[in-house]
């Protein structure tokens, strides 16, 4: 059986996305636990969002 590579040592081609939205806001992902975590103004609460990592 041929030994697969694991999915993190794959390179990743850069993507392009095209959205439309009201508003952006630029932050750095904070470490929490075992996750990440990002702080959005308490105005967007309730609203969707999409999450795009950019480098």
């Amino acid at each position: 059986m041929a030994s697969q590579k694991a999915k993190s040592d794959i390179p990743r081609a850069k993507v392009k996305f095209e959205i439309y939205g009201e508003e952006m806001i630029e932050k750095n992902v904070k470490s929490s636990g075992n996750s990440g975590r990002v702080y959005l103004p308490p105005n967007w609460v309730g609203h969707q969002v999409k999450i795009i990592r950019i480098d």
